[in-house]
């Protein structure tokens, strides 16, 4: 379907401007509304470069989209040396209609391939590579695939649910990338950089300097800035501790959970958690779980604010304890008696949740919609009636309250375990009150006494974080994320660990996550510093986002030479979000460069192969690029994006930015296309 346009064409000078107009908030201080109008001044006085004739494939893409080349920013850019590429093996893949295929991509192969280019160095043993070949998926998962991409046509919604469940990704396990002595001298030399230089000229730029709203594209920026601060391999610490006295089993005070912004603690994981509690010998607690979420500081969203659409996972808040993304999975049986059974993950204590619904002779558009789910104070309420052809169907609905959903999972989960507690479980964005207590206090409990540490508990590291963020483009853990930037810095992750063993013989990372508060302990003795109580060693700086966008922009400012995008958030959901097309390609080329790149180019999904560019193949099924891009996609109502890296034919390496911003109505399945060419354009060289 093509959508009518109004719309006049401008000329380029006259594109910047209005582009640039539009995209400029109004501002109540006077300090930030000069410098935007310096900018726009700018924009005004500074000469106007001719833009570089669009390849006749966007050109032609463009047409069927019913766009124009004032709508989209590109940039194409050379990175790298050809016979040192820090991209990952090119993959290849096969159609494999079989319907009784159960694997949705098998290894058929990894041979060498000489790279088929017009330039005659490509007959140059240095410029072959290993090729992977893969099977497709079959014609009944791309079907459903498809299904899915209608019903959630402005966003990346349909992926985000495979981050709760931990789908593996499609491209099989490989070892580590082995640089060359001139990669490796490259990451020891930048390690001294705090700037890059673009060693090649573009290759393709058009109105690159325009702002514009990315989408998911921007998850982008806090995931590599997280990475080149942090380190790959950064976990955060969940603690847990108790006040008064344990006696056999029983707990005769509070148990203290501190939250550390963790971007995945899934209800899998916190029924870890409380398992290695109740290991420590707690079965019973005469007192309340208190969960301590004071990292992050008002952070908290109205989830129907973005588009009234407050029970999407993708709407979900951050939070200094976030559970399960804040999303419950429902699943639906339909039974022979006219009803269906409904089953939750995870379960919710204190709050009621129908065992059956319904059913009704009719056509199932999608279950959620056909149940319509509603949160209320003390239970769910779903639709009278579920259509008999959904079938076993499962969907994700998204919690409204960040601290009471952690409150309900943590309840329920202490349960199951076979555990008893007398009081509530409380979420709370304050530090524990360490002169707190309750009525049921008395006795030895009645004393204030400094809350005790018990657990520490790692996180997945950041190279897996990112993965999910950046492949099924999930918002909340992008935000978690960019917020955990400006909680967390390198100068605290580098004490010293020394070793230990405990009787049941843990691993190494536990080892070192049970020791870090006693390393913290004799480093702040070794200072001189007094301690207030041993909950205060553990506890990571309280940070808002003000604080940690602007340790963003200033990560951009020290090592980048583009002035620093426009965020709000770190997940890209927000209009008046806004980056050029320059930003991203100039974040991207610094990114190759750094010595944690493969940890970043490995969270992209693969064109034609997984993540949310898998569809390339189906959109441009002779695309050269499928199997060769590496890419992180966006889309919004009147967005469309896509940023990352491709490898040409000829075995150079390039980085690709390409955004769609448009006033008019635009269909985000009709211009993806537009995309799909620049990358299949790019890998033609």
């Amino acid at each position: 379907m093509r959508y009518p346009s109004k719309r006049r064409h401008y000329s380029t000078a006259a594109t910047k401007i209005d582009t640039l107009c539009r995209h400029l908030r109004p501002l109540n201080q006077p300090s930030k509304r000069l410098s935007r109008l310096a900018l726009l001044a700018a924009v005004i006085v500074a000469p106007i470069h001719a833009q570089a004739v669009l390849p006749a494939a966007i050109q032609k893409a463009l047409a069927r989209a019913d766009l124009t080349e004032a709508d989209i920013s590109i940039v194409i850019t050379p990175v790298g040396d050809k016979a040192a590429s820090r991209l990952p093996t090119p993959i290849q893949v096969i159609d494999n209609d079989e319907s009784d295929s159960q694997s949705a991509t098998t290894i058929v192969s990894e041979h060498p391939v000489t790279n088929a280019s017009t330039d005659t160095s490509s007959s140059d043993p240095s410029h072959q590579s290993a090729l992977i070949t893969i099977e497709q998926r079959t014609i009944e998962q791309r079907t459903i695939e498809k299904h899915e991409q209608k019903i959630h046509a402005y966003t990346d919604d349909p992926y985000t649910y495979q981050s709760v469940e931990s789908i593996p990704t499609v491209i099989p396990d490989q070892p580590q990338h082995k640089l060359d002595q001139n990669a490796k001298a490259q990451d020891t030399a930048s390690n001294n950089k705090t700037s890059i230089k673009i060693s090649f000229s573009p290759l393709l730029d058009h109105q690159s300097d325009i702002p514009r709203t990315p989408a998911s594209t921007m998850k982008l920026v806090p995931s590599f800035i997280a990475l080149d601060t942090l380190g790959a391999d950064f976990v955060w610490h969940t603690r847990v501790y108790h006040t008064g006295i344990v006696i056999g089993n029983r707990l005769h005070g509070d148990l203290i959970i501190q939250g550390s912004g963790d971007p995945k603690m899934t209800h899998e994981r916190l029924k870890q958690l409380l398992y290695k509690v109740q290991a420590s010998g707690i079965r019973h607690i005469d007192g309340d779980i208190i969960i301590d979420s004071a990292v992050f500081n008002n952070v908290s969203k109205d989830p129907a604010a973005f588009d009234n659409s407050p029970l999407r996972p993708y709407n979900a808040s951050p939070d200094g304890f976030l559970v399960n993304f804040s999303t419950i999975g429902i699943k639906t049986y339909p039974q022979d008696n006219g009803q269906a059974s409904v089953t939750y993950k995870p379960r919710l204590a204190n709050y009621q949740l129908p065992a059956t619904i319904n059913t009704r002779a009719a056509s199932c558009g999608q279950a959620s919609y056909s149940l319509a789910p509603q949160w209320q104070n003390t239970q769910l309420v779903l639709n009278a009636s579920l259509p008999e052809s959904c079938g076993e169907h499962i969907f994700y609905v998204a919690y409204p309250n960040a601290k009471e959903f952690a409150a309900h999972v943590i309840a329920a989960k202490w349960q199951a375990l076979g555990n008893t507690l007398s009081g509530q479980v409380i979420s709370q964005e304050t530090s524990y009150d360490v002169t707190k207590t309750t009525k049921r206090a008395h006795g030895l409990t009645a004393i204030a006494m400094s809350p005790l540490p018990m657990v520490s508990y790692p996180s997945l590291n950041l190279t897996e974080q990112i993965h999910d963020i950046n492949h099924f483009s999930n918002n909340v853990m992008a935000e978690q994320v960019a917020l955990s930037i400006g909680a967390y810095d390198k100068g605290r992750l580098t004490h010293p660990i020394p070793s230990s063993t405990t009787a049941t013989s843990p691993s190494s990372h536990e080892v070192k996550a049970s020791n870090e508060m006693d390393n913290k302990v004799a480093a702040v003795k070794s200072n001189g510093k007094k301690a207030d109580s041993l909950y205060q060693f553990g506890k990571p700086t309280t940070t808002d986002y003000p604080a940690a966008l602007q340790t963003i922009n200033q990560w951009w400012q020290t090592n980048l030479s583009t002035p620093p995008p426009h965020l709000t958030n770190g997940s890209g959901l927000c209009r008046e979000c806004t980056i050029t097309a320059a930003n991203l390609s100039e974040l991207l080329t610094y990114a190759y460069s750094r010595p944690n790149f493969e940890a970043y180019v490995d969270s992209l999904g693969v064109a034609g192969v997984s993540g949310t560019i898998a569809a390339h193949s189906d959109r441009l099924p002779e695309s050269t690029a499928t199997g060769r891009a590496w890419i992180k996609t966006g889309t919004l109502n009147n967005v469309t994006s896509m940023a990352g890296y491709v490898k040409g034919l000829s075995g150079q390496d390039y980085v690709v930015v390409g955004i769609i911003n448009t006033d008019q109505a635009l269909n985000p399945y009709a211009a993806r296309p537009v995309l799909d060419a620049m990358l299949d354009w790019t890998a033609q060289r």
